[in-house]
């Protein structure tokens, strides 16, 4: 059976006790790990102050410039306008998407996002007949450019003409402005 001497077991040690000059060293790595932390406090407020933060590295984060078609890219991604950026993107390829014979009669004029809707304007009724004619198969042909039912219909506005005019002024026996006009 072991027997204790001086406070341990036998053929074990007693931890040393601890005599002044360790008890230095404790205090003074203690001292020194609060001055550390005390001066990085400081220097994180002293950056604050400046609007510095951390500076970049040599390593690419978020605080890098980026070229200007990634920054826009990221700001239509995150603010979830790729839609109507999209259909922005079609009106200025309309005559590529539908030729220049059409484009040249037909103008795109609005997408209306919650109905995806696009409204065309053409500038006579054959041409609006045409194109209501065309409307499915351009439906398809947007989707493939745009996504899968970003366009459902192609809404098709005939031509507007000249106000009406009512009073004295008016020719007698004037009909107005005939089938170009309606």
């Amino acid at each position: 059976m072991p027997v204790a001497d001086g406070g341990g077991v036998a053929g074990v040690p007693a931890p040393p006790e601890s005599s002044g000059v360790d008890l230095a060293r404790v205090a003074l790595r203690a001292a020194k790990e609060q001055a550390r932390a005390r001066g990085d406090a400081a220097q994180q407020k002293k950056q604050a102050r400046r609007g510095g933060g951390l500076r970049s590295g040599a390593r690419a984060d978020g605080r890098d410039p980026l070229p200007l078609g990634a920054a826009i890219s990221r700001l239509i991604t995150e603010r979830g306008w790729e839609a109507p950026a999209a259909v922005g993107g079609v009106m200025g390829r309309w005559p590529q998407i539908v030729g220049d014979d059409v484009a040249k009669h037909c103008v795109p004029q609005k997408y209306e996002e919650d109905e995806r809707v696009l409204t065309v304007q053409c500038d006579s009724t054959a041409w609006a007949t045409q194109l209501r004619l065309l409307a499915p198969r351009l439906v398809a042909r947007l989707n493939e450019d745009l996504g899968h039912g970003t366009v459902r219909v192609i809404k098709v506005l005939g031509p507007t003409g000249p106000p009406q005019r009512y009073g004295r002024l008016r020719a007698p026996g004037s009909k107005g402005p005939g089938d170009t006009y309606g």
